[in-house]
Parts: structure tokens; C-alpha cells; sequence
């Protein structure tokens, strides 16, 4: 069948074919680091991570730049309202995202560009804009003249003839309605304080969407293969990416491009007003385990809307005890097991299992398929063990496919989490001292773990977890457990 995928702008399922053969090139819009990433934010990056898993299992090397946006709207009124310096505000928000990613068992991709570290190809681009008559400057900004570009609106279906000829908008995010000359590079105000470069069109800083259009095109050439993103960012975002990059370059820019549908939770819209506004040290800290988080964000479909709920979590926790039913019989049939043959059945249940995961992922990423097929190999299993219990080399067999499987869903295995060395003995020398009776020392041990951002829980079996930005891990005194 070949892989087939939803494209946005052409608004139905598309074959896929890279721009190279055999290599995918694709751009992830990343966070803005003003404020620790919500699991909002999680659901489109998950969305990604099974592109990208998804890519590799069909054979394709990827390349994929996510950006860091640690300059903008948000970041410099952070940097205002908390009077620090704008790197005071972003580096330690970049460090817990990429936690956070590890914790998810999101891949790294290929490249991580920052904002502020590309600031002359963004002058460049601006200065090419305004050289061939697409940008021009008003009160010491640099705008693009979306009337000069009459393809503005093929992604999102946004009419021109709705532009408000000469008004212009500042802001790097406004209603969604309103269609306007957008900036590309913004005049030194006060407000902005140390925040400022020099361009030869005037002392200033970026907008947002000149950000993603100069560092894709850095890493990734003026055509790429994908982009991807939030459906909040198909309008006014990816609309001005285009623009400004087509406009700039005159090539394609983006092949593809591919959005993921909103995440809400128990039914409502996420809000801080709501008391359900999430981050994912939120969810630990509520006991929730990140492989469950993780199946949670991942097994509904992308362009379907996502009800985050406890309920899912508890639904998601027995799908993956099922799940773990094939593995712990693998591992058993490993330990134990007699050496023998695959038996027919179990060979046929493999290959239609492995067809029919592979068929479901081609089909724009259809992961409620990809599962049933693997749930329906666990079922195989059973029966057939319940026969004859596996031998070797049926565990190994099973394993190879059940390996393959989980490079793309990154659930089906435990993720071994790893945890600073310092942190995990003063959690087990505050065991030790819970059991020699010395509770002002383990107190003083509690305390100090909570000065490090770790949250600690007494288990029944005299274990105690530890939970902090790289997820939950289990220790005790002697180290059995962890």
C-alpha cells in the first residue's frame, strides 16, 4: 500500500513519497519556553514521536529539527513580570522539557535549534522579504504584505478578501478570524528592555513566525518533506510560515503538512481557572505512571480529539498488564523453557500480527488498528500456550517481533529510569534510618530530597518511591528493589 497520510492543506489521505528516497526531512514546532510544557503540548509531541518511530520502522532515515522558541511575546513578558533576564526564564524551562521528553521516552530529534541563536538568518530572510517587495517597514518594524502573496490562506482556507488593507498586527498570536499584515520583525520598545538585536532595517527582534521559517530552512533546506504541529497552529502561525518562506525562497517550502486535534481533560478545556491544567510532573505527582501517560497520549488517534481522564489512565494500566501477559510468558519460555520448533500456528499469528501492525501504521498512522493487531497476537499466544506451554525458541521468535513493535509504540517494554546517584542514596539512607527508629534523620533526609524537587512515598512493602522530571523510580535500603 505504501504509506498514506492526511495532508492539511490538501484536506484528505495523500501517498506519501520524500522529497530523496529513502530519507524523511520534517520540522516539529517545539515549545515556547516561558512556562514548563502542558500535556497539551505532550499529545502533539507524542503525535510526532510516532511519525517519526513510524518512518523508521517502514525503513526511511529522518531527519527532525524541533525549534525552542526562548524569544517572543511570552518569554519577554515572563522576563518583565518576574524582572530577570530572559535566559533566567528559558534555560531552566528548556532543561525540564527535555526531562520530560526522556521521561515520555520521546526520541531526540536530530536537532534542537534555539531562536536566539539564529538571529542572522532571520535578518537575512527579513532583508530578502523586503528586497523583493513582500515586506515593508512601518514605525520601525518590518511587516509582510500578506496581499502580495495570493496563495495566503491555501492551508488554512482563510479568504484574502477579508484582509483589512493596511492594518497591521503585532502580536505574534490574534484571533483567528482576523487576517492582517503580520510582523516579521519587530521595533525596539522599552518593554523589550535587553531583549534586541541589530539589523540593518533597525534595532529590534524577531516575530515568532520568521523563527520557524529561517531555522527550518537552515536544517532542512527550502523544501523539506513534512511539517508538522498543534491544530492551534495551522492559523495564523503556519499560514505566515508559508508565506513569508515561499515568498522569500520561491520553492515549496513544507511538502506536507500534518496537525494533531486538541487534548482536553475529564471533558473541558484545559485552564488553570479549572483546576485541570496539567503539566506532566502533575500527573507523577498524582501517582499516574509515565508509561501510562504514555499510552495514554499516544493510542488515540491524531486527528481525533483526546479526553484526558482517570478513567482512561486506569483503562490504559490494564490494557498494558495485558500486554505485558505475552512478554512475561516470553521471558519465562526464555529462563525455562525446553528447546524445540516454532509451531505453524505460532508462526502464522506472528506474520498476520506483524502484516496487519504494518498495514495499520501505513494508513495514516492508524494506531487503534496497530493495536487490535497486537492484542490479537497476545490472544494467539494464550491459546496457544495453553496447549503447550512456548519453548525457546518460540520466546525468541515472539521477542524479535515484540522488539520490533515497540520501536514504534515505545510502551511495550519498561523504560529503566534513570536517576541522579545522590538522589537515590539519600532515599535509601532515609530508609535506613526510618528503620533504625531515627526519624529526625530521616526527616532531614526527606527534607533534602525535597529541596532537589523529589517527591517521596512510603509503600507498604517498605519500599519507597521517589518521583521527580525523570518519572518515578522505586528504592530500597539495600538496593533489591531499585
Amino acid at each position: 500500500m505504501g504509506f498514506i497520510i492526511y495532508d492539511t492543506r490538501e484536506r484528505r489521505k495523500v501517498p506519501f513519497e520524500p522529497l530523496e528516497p529513502g530519507v524523511v526531512r520534517f520540522y516539529t514546532c517545539g515549545p515556547t519556553v516561558y512556562a514548563p510544557a502542558h500535556i497539551g503540548n505532550f499529545r502533539t509531541y507524542m503525535f510526532e514521536d510516532l511519525l517519526r518511530r513510524t518512518l523508521k520502522y517502514l525503513g526511511y532515515r529522518v531527519v527532525q529539527v524541533m525549534n525552542i522558541t526562548d524569544v517572543d511575546d511570552k518569554t519577554i513578558a515572563e522576563a518583565n513580570a518576574r524582572k530577570v533576564s530572559l535566559r533566567e526564564v528559558t534555560a531552566p524551562v528548556i532543561e525540564r522539557f527535555m526531562a520530560d521528553l526522556k521521561t515520555l521516552n520521546i526520541e531526540p530529534a536530530e536537532h534542537y535549534p534555539r531562536a536566539t541563536e539564529h538571529i542572522p538568518e532571520m535578518i537575512e530572510l527579513v532583508r530578502t522579504l523586503l528586497d523583493k517587495k513582500f515586506a515593508y517597514i512601518a514605525d520601525g518594524s518590518v511587516y509582510f504584505r500578506v496581499a502580495s502573496f495570493p496563495e495566503y490562506g491555501g492551508l488554512s482556507g482563510m479568504e484574502l478578501n477579508r484582509l483589512r488593507c493596511g492594518v497591521r498586527v503585532d502580536a505574534d498570536e490574534y484571533e483567528k478570524d482576523d487576517v492582517r499584515d503580520f510582523a516579521l520583525w519587530k521595533g525596539w520598545t522599552e518593554e523589550d528592555g535587553e531583549v534586541a538585536w541589530d539589523a540593518p532595517f533597525g534595532r529590534g527582534r524577531p516575530g515568532w513566525h520568521i523563527e520557524c521559517s529561517a531555522m527550518s530552512m537552515k536544517y532542512l533546506g527550502t523544501e523539506f518533506d513534512i511539517h508538522t504541529g498543534g491544530v492551534d497552529n495551522i492559523f495564523p502561525h503556519h499560514e505566515n510560515e508559508i508565506a513569508q518562506s515561499v515568498a522569500a525562497t520561491g520553492k515549496g517550502f513544507a511538502r506536507h503538512w500534518m496537525h494533531s486535534a486538541h487534548l482536553i481533560v475529564e471533558g473541558e478545556k484545559m485552564a488553570k481557572s479549572l483546576g485541570n491544567f496539567y503539566c506532566l510532573k502533575d500527573l507523577l505527582d498524582k501517582g499516574y505512571s509515565a508509561r501510562a501517560i504514555r499510552y495514554v497520549l499516544l493510542t488515540t488517534h491524531y486527528r481525533q480529539r483526546l479526553n484526558f481522564t482517570a478513567e482512561l489512565v486506569s483503562a490504559a494500566l490494564s490494557s498494558l498488564l495485558r500486554l505485558d501477559t505475552l512478554r512475561n510468558a516470553v521471558e519465562a519460555a526464555l529462563a525455562n523453557g525446553y528447546p524445540g520448533g516454532v509451531r505453524a500456528e505460532l508462526r502464522e499469528a506472528v506474520h498476520r500480527a506483524r502484516d496487519d501492525f504494518r498495514t495499520a501504521l501505513e494508513d495514516d498512522l492508524n494506531i487503534s488498528r496497530a493495536l487490535a493487531a497486537l492484542f490479537g497476537l497476545v490472544s494467539a499466544v494464550h491459546t496457544a500456550a495453553g496447549k503447550d506451554r512456548l519453548n525457546r525458541e518460540e520466546a525468541e521468535y515472539l521477542r524479535a517481533f515484540w522488539h520490533g513493535a515497540d520501536e514504534v509504540l515505545g510502551f511495550l517494554f519498561p523504560v529503566q529510569v534513570r536517576f541522579p546517584a545522590e538522589v537515590v542514596e539519600l532515599a535509601r539512607e532515609r530508609l535506613r534510618a526510618r528503620r533504625a527508629k531515627d526519624y529526625a534523620h530521616a526527616d532531614e533526609m526527606r527534607d533534602r530530597l525535597i529541596e532537589r524537587g523529589y517527591k517521596v512515598e512510603d509503600l507498604p512493602d517498605g519500599t519507597s518511591a521517589i518521583t521527580g522530571l525523570e518519572g518515578r523510580r522505586i528504592v530500597s535500603e539495600d538496593g533489591r528493589n531499585s
